[in-house]
């Protein structure tokens, strides 16, 4: 295998700031389909800003995502005017010989000759052991090698120890992404400190993602707002992404943004990047504090979950109801869930048959047959 650090460029050196543009909440037409239009508006306004990096993967968008970058980045603008990532997810291979296949097929439907960053996809105790029994590590070296992909890494969903052990299995990859903001800064499960530590420790730089988690420390409550404000200026989303992008050894904050308005606000954010004041830092804590009180669920919606339900249940959307009522008091939640996220081929929480699908897919490792349970409590009793 090649040695990474004596003939391969540094990873980021291309790279044009710190934000990445995450490819995995795009702006949708009411069919579901991805609204290319709006898509490329963003992508014009996010080049347009002095930024490059765009990230996707084979499942997100239900498999459109890639289709959607070759219409509205890589026929629009020339190769050398953006990075892009893709992933080896789990769910799309069975065998070693299907890996240079799918590369090359992805490569297809992103409508590029090569991707700048490939990842294994959500490593974790679930699924790290089929990575390694189908050598999808050397593929993508191999791939590499060939010049289909330029640097080789993976994004990670367990904790540090486990980390620490793919490092030293496969000490030639060249970046680790990982789920980093400051409500998951301390956290137990999540780990985000430890994880960084080690990637520090393996001399590897880091790639966050989640860095708002999904949304939840954007739409905070009054008095976590309020905190900010008396901090200084700027939105819940610019601290968060602010926290991020200051840790050391990050390289790239990656934002999962759905509509030109949030472009325009991140875009704003990093033009120039100022890192957190001491009393900003201050106020970030405070925050972590009055929503650890919530007791919310801490699903960051990406949707892994849904794809091997059995019964089709919407569990990000449910358990956004139930936050909603339980953490902001919101009386039209129980109406959204009988309403909108429930019905129309869509399962009720308490349809669920406790087959765990859910469970193994979840990267914040919820234990969600559980929390179904207490959603139909929730919402279904008087029913």
């Amino acid at each position: 295998m090649s040695d990474t650090t004596t003939t391969h460029a540094a990873p980021f050196e291309a790279a044009r700031g710190k934000l990445g543009f995450g490819c995995m909440r795009l702006p949708v037409n009411e069919d579901k389909s991805v609204d290319i239009a709006t898509f490329s508006q963003m992508v014009d306004a996010f080049i347009d800003g002095g930024l490059n990096y765009f990230d996707t993967a084979r499942p997100y968008h239900s498999g459109n995502s890639e289709p959607a970058v070759a219409a509205a980045l890589a026929s629009r603008h020339d190769r050398d005017e953006f990075l892009l990532a893709d992933k080896l997810s789990p769910g799309n291979f069975e065998r070693r010989e299907d890996i240079r296949p799918l590369i090359e097929d992805q490569l297809r439907a992103c409508g590029v000759d090569h991707f700048d960053f490939y990842l294994m996809h959500s490593q974790g105790m679930g699924n790290y052991e089929k990575y390694q029994r189908c050598g999808a590590y050397d593929e993508a070296f191999a791939a590499r090698d060939a010049g289909l992909v330029r640097h080789v890494g993976f994004s990670f969903h367990s904790n540090a120890a486990f980390l620490d052990r793919i490092l030293t299995d496969h000490p030639d990859v060249e970046f680790v992404q990982l789920q980093v903001n400051y409500l998951d800064w301390e956290n137990g499960v999540i780990q985000s400190r430890e994880c960084c530590e080690v990637a520090a420790a393996h001399g590897k730089p880091v790639i966050v993602m989640e860095p708002v988690k999904g949304g939840r420390l954007v739409n905070l409550p009054d008095e976590a707002r309020d905190v900010l404000a008396a901090a200084g200026p700027g939105s819940p989303a610019s601290y968060a992404l602010r926290f991020a992008a200051g840790l050391p050894g990050v390289e790239m904050v990656l934002s999962g943004m759905g509509t030109p308005e949030m472009i325009a606000e991140n875009v704003s954010t990093f033009s120039p990047l100022v890192p957190l004041s001491p009393a900003e830092r201050e106020a970030v804590a405070r925050v972590t504090q009055i929503l650890r009180g919530q007791n919310a669920i801490e699903c960051t919606a990406c949707r892994y979950c849904v794809d091997g339900c059995p019964k089709k249940i919407n569990i990000p959307d449910v358990f956004s109801c139930l936050n909603a009522k339980r953490a902001y008091g919101e009386d039209s939640a129980g109406f959204y869930y009988k309403a909108v996220h429930t019905g129309h081929g869509h399962g009720l929480a308490s349809e669920c048959i406790g087959c765990g699908a859910c469970e193994r897919a979840c990267p914040q490792h919820l234990p969600i047959r559980e929390l179904l349970r207490g959603v139909a409590a929730e919402f279904e009793a008087e029913e």
